[in-house]
């Protein structure tokens, strides 16, 4: 069988837009079975599989047990996790950022820092109800609309994170990583450790982590989707990176890997459908 992929994209709700950049419906099948990368990233993994389980075989936080999710939910994070496939993937994953988890959750996004847990185990039966409804749909429009639908009702907007630090994490996240710290503390008029203990307990991460989360993921769209003749060391400059040395440093610690070893292992996966603005 020849592999196959198929991708399909919505923009969630109205209610829901301020935190939820997109819905990505993934169906990949005739692949090898092997292993995946769950990469670091400006949203949080939020996924309800379809059929097969999510098989995470090495968790972002090493003392985490493996896994199998039907809807995972994870926080922020700073490395790589290992996801066993056997060749066919399918499911809705939705690109939900860190502001959006105590509007839906109650909740800030550094309370699920660096882990996985099944939906269900995170707000209730609303999450086992979501996962039974996605399985019966089998139009994407119909279980993109399931999502709007159970997001929705979960939804308190009298839960937001400050408008300080949902500033600090756009501008972040919008210049890919490349926004100096000390004059982002400056205009917000906080001290550059204030800043620094509030970003971290609200989404996990330092805002110096954050911008290199950002960065990474900025050159890694890039090094996919580039052609051929342009380099690596040419992407490292584009996306703020001193050298290539800096750029493979990053991917080191991020990835777990160098740039030509994941263009040469991946299969595409959910984070590289889910696009990319800048």
């Amino acid at each position: 069988m020849e592999p196959t992929t198929e991708v399909v994209t919505a923009r969630p709700a109205p209610a829901l837009a301020a935190f939820i950049d997109r819905y990505v419906g993934y169906r990949m099948s005739g692949f090898a079975p092997g292993l995946h990368r769950g990469l670091p990233s400006r949203h949080m993994t939020f996924i309800v599989a379809i059929g097969h389980t999510i098989d995470v075989v090495a968790q972002t936080d090493p003392r985490q047990t493996p896994d199998n999710y039907g809807c995972v939910l994870s926080g922020l994070q700073a490395s790589s996790a290992t996801i066993a496939h056997d060749g066919f993937q399918e499911g809705v994953s939705i690109a939900l950022t860190p502001l959006g988890c105590r509007t839906l959750f109650g909740m800030p996004a550094g309370e699920l820092w660096n882990m996985s847990m099944e939906f269900a185990d995170v707000i209730g039966p609303a999450g086992r109800q979501l996962w039974e409804q996605i399985q019966t749909l089998p139009a994407w429009p119909d279980r993109f609309a399931a999502c709007d639908r159970a997001l929705t009702d979960l939804a308190c907007h009298d839960r937001v994170v400050t408008p300080e630090l949902t500033w600090a994490w756009r501008t972040l996240v919008d210049t890919g990583g490349t926004a100096p710290i000390g004059p982002l503390a400056e205009k917000i008029g906080w001290s550059r450790q204030h800043l620094a203990r509030r970003f971290g307990a609200e989404f996990g991460l330092g805002p110096k982590l954050a911008a290199r989360v950002a960065r990474f993921e900025r050159a890694r769209h890039m090094i996919e989707r580039t052609p051929s003749f342009v380099s690596i060391a040419q992407v490292a400059a584009t996306c703020g990176y001193y050298d290539q040395a800096h750029l493979n440093r990053d991917f080191a610690d991020l990835a777990g890997c160098s740039p030509t070893t994941w263009l040469a292992e991946e299969i595409p996966s959910v984070q590289d459908n889910a696009g990319f603005a800048g």
